[in-house]
């Protein structure tokens, strides 16, 4: 995982962005992701295969300090991409993922808000199995930057695929465009600041509760790694 805060791997994307001489996969590293990869062998794969990986929420900090390699801050996909959004409004870029509009209206969003260079745009709900059509519309874009929140598994998706996808940074982003459309609120600021956002919106949803027991067994994970030897 990189040690890195959020300006430098915002300025790490907008880089890379530019030149475009490979595509590169950024992972937004979390605790869940983490336990899943100890059972997906593909997932772990693909971490291992991404160009850059930050540390998405303060279980990874945690984690870190935990075993003796701390990191500056968090970098979230949500502030990841607002930052972007922001620092490189020149940049090219395609929204992918959420249901049928969101994708849209955040386009419009970032247009409006940023100035930001939208070149595309399209839902998630697709055939993940047969994604040539959408694959082709988002080469045809010639984007610099690929923004994707697909849901679990968005990770293998977009590392499977980023050779054809022709985009020189892929970061898969959850439910950020959901933020981004103004779908969905963020936590309040004090939440962010105490580090308790996580807590705030899983205690919240009910359809977030499932994922306790993965934090529980990420923290066994940590404790593990740290007594061996």
């Amino acid at each position: 995982m990189a040690a890195c805060d959020l300006a430098q791997a915002c300025n790490w994307c907008i880089q890379h962005a530019k030149q475009a001489d490979e595509p590169h996969l950024v992972v937004t590293l979390n605790p869940e992701i983490v336990v899943q990869a100890q059972q997906d062998e593909m997932l772990e794969r693909t971490i291992q295969a991404a160009s850059l990986i930050v540390a998405d929420g303060v279980g990874m900090l945690w984690a870190a300090r935990q075993l003796a390699k701390p990191l500056p801050e968090r970098v979230t996909g949500v502030d990841l991409m607002f930052q972007l959004l922001e620092h490189a409004p020149h940049l090219r870029v395609f929204l992918l993922g959420s249901k049928p509009g969101v994708a849209e209206h955040a386009a419009e969003v970032a247009q409006a808000r940023y100035g930001s260079t939208i070149v595309g745009h399209h839902h998630g709900y697709f055939d993940k199995q047969q994604p040539d059509e959408v694959i082709d519309q988002i080469a045809d874009s010639q984007a610099q930057l690929l923004f994707a929140g697909l849901g679990e598994g968005q990770e293998v998706f977009l590392n499977t695929h980023k050779d054809s996808l022709g985009v020189p940074v892929i970061i898969g982003v959850g439910g950020s465009l959901d933020v981004l459309s103004g779908e969905v609120y963020r936590a309040p600021a004090w939440t962010r600041q105490l580090g308790i956002e996580w807590a705030w919106r899983v205690g919240l949803d009910p359809a977030r509760w499932h994922r306790i027991p993965r934090l529980v067994a990420f923290m066994r994970l940590v404790q593990q790694t740290k007594s061996s030897p």
